[in-house]
């Protein structure tokens, strides 16, 4: 009864509206490509941890994996903003082990391997769960500008 009356009072009389819920049948994935040539690091990120995640989509549901893949290319030539965080920034690994934790800084991860750089970067923005680590197996890093998924992407 209370129930009822609470519905009723505070809908005004017009029946609830319910979000539609998307199920991973109906998820349709896209293959996105984006240049990194002259685009600033971080804004490229959390453009590329919105499309995998799907948020840009209209039917988003936070529990089911409805993003797109992307493929970047030219990594190695993105900008970085702020003064000194590209000398100073330091990604930490630690095996478990006393005195095992290991440090590289981003300047030579940038030239070395970008493409560990950028999924570093991309997993901080997902969710720390086995959705997001399935989230981030559809991000596909090259330093260069050649790619293998061609075929994939349409234009």
């Amino acid at each position: 009864m209370w129930l009822y009356f609470r519905t009723f009072i505070f809908t005004k009389g017009r029946k609830m509206k319910f979000t539609k819920i998307a199920s991973p049948e109906q998820i349709e994935r896209n293959w996105v490509l984006i240049d990194a040539e002259g685009k600033t690091f971080g804004r490229l990120i959390t453009e590329v941890a919105t499309r995998l995640r799907g948020k840009d989509k209209p039917y988003f549901t936070p529990n089911v994996d409805c993003g797109d893949y992307v493929v970047i290319i030219n990594a190695s030539k993105a900008k970085f903003n702020g003064a000194g965080k590209v000398a100073n920034k330091e990604y930490f690994t630690h095996s478990g082990y006393f005195g095992s934790t290991k440090s590289v800084k981003m300047t030579e991860l940038l030239e070395k391997n970008p493409e560990k750089l950028y999924k570093l970067a991309t997993r901080g923005m997902l969710p720390k769960t086995k959705l997001g680590r399935a989230m981030l197996k559809k991000l596909k890093v090259y330093a260069g500008a050649e790619h293998p998924h061609t075929a994939q992407i349409v234009k």
